[in-house]
């Protein structure tokens, strides 16, 4: 089953089309990469999936339900969950807390005024910070983890509404090699034990080439190249985009 479909996306800025014409899929249990040279219109097409931005043209369908242009706490509350380049924690804030606070939004509780997350949601979020190996840090201020560490408690916010499709905008930026791998590794067991949908952006290609089922290559706003990724490795234009090599 196709928990994302994308038909004839296109969004233009003045003359220039950001995203040209775009149609792809992602199904259940599915790693997608989305990838492409600066300016090919990656984070355009991303900011259309994640109710960011409007389309001119074109459907987004999330599991059977058209969502064109919906905000996005409506695609939060339809099971979409996200991550981003920068990670966006509350340094503050315990580790524990910032799952409460993700888990209480997906429940629609409101805080009384001086209260805290911390009564609310707290089983639930350590099972998440279990399920991504921080449970022992659980009562740490963010502000003193390390980077990596950082993107596992941002994982475990985005998984806070049981998200089905989860869209991840560079998950390992800024991360040392050894965790680069390790964070992929365990949002692939999580795409197994969820029946998670992933789309990702990502500009190491080791960590594109090496975790995603599938990848989607775009230049100047269209799929210029899409399939597995050593059928996308192999392909003349890819390899001319990012390898500057000419094409016989």
């Amino acid at each position: 089953m196709n928990l994302l479909e994308v038909r004839n996306v296109s969004r233009c800025y003045g003359s220039v089309r950001a995203v040209d014409d775009v149609s792809f899929d992602v199904a259940a249990r599915e790693r997608v990469a989305l990838i492409g040279p600066n300016g090919a219109g990656k984070s355009t097409c991303f900011g259309i999936v994640g109710g960011q931005m409007r389309p001119d043209a074109g459907t987004v369908t999330l599991a059977g339900e058209r969502v064109t242009g919906m905000d996005p706490a409506s695609l939060f509350r339809r099971g979409l969950g996200r991550t981003f380049q920068v990670t966006a924690t509350f340094a503050s804030m315990t580790v524990a807390e910032n799952v409460q606070t993700a888990l209480t939004s997906h429940g629609r509780h409101s805080l009384r005024p001086f209260g805290r997350a911390t009564r609310l949601s707290r089983t639930q979020a350590h099972d998440l910070l279990d399920r991504v190996g921080l449970g022992e840090q659980a009562e740490r201020p963010c502000a003193e983890l390390a980077y990596g560490d950082l993107k596992r408690v941002e994982l475990a916010m985005a998984l806070a509404n049981a998200p089905r499709l989860l869209l991840m905008d560079e998950p390992t930026a800024g991360m040392a090699p050894p965790d680069r791998h390790a964070l992929m590794e365990l949002v692939s067991g999580l795409v197994q034990d969820r029946a998670l949908a992933v789309l990702f952006t990502e500009h190491d290609m080791d960590i594109v080439f090496g975790h995603a089922d599938r990848v989607l290559v775009l230049d100047h706003g269209r799929i210029v190249a899409a399939g597995d990724p050593g059928s996308v490795r192999a392909n003349a234009e890819v390899r001319r985009l990012y390898l500057g090599e000419s094409q016989p």
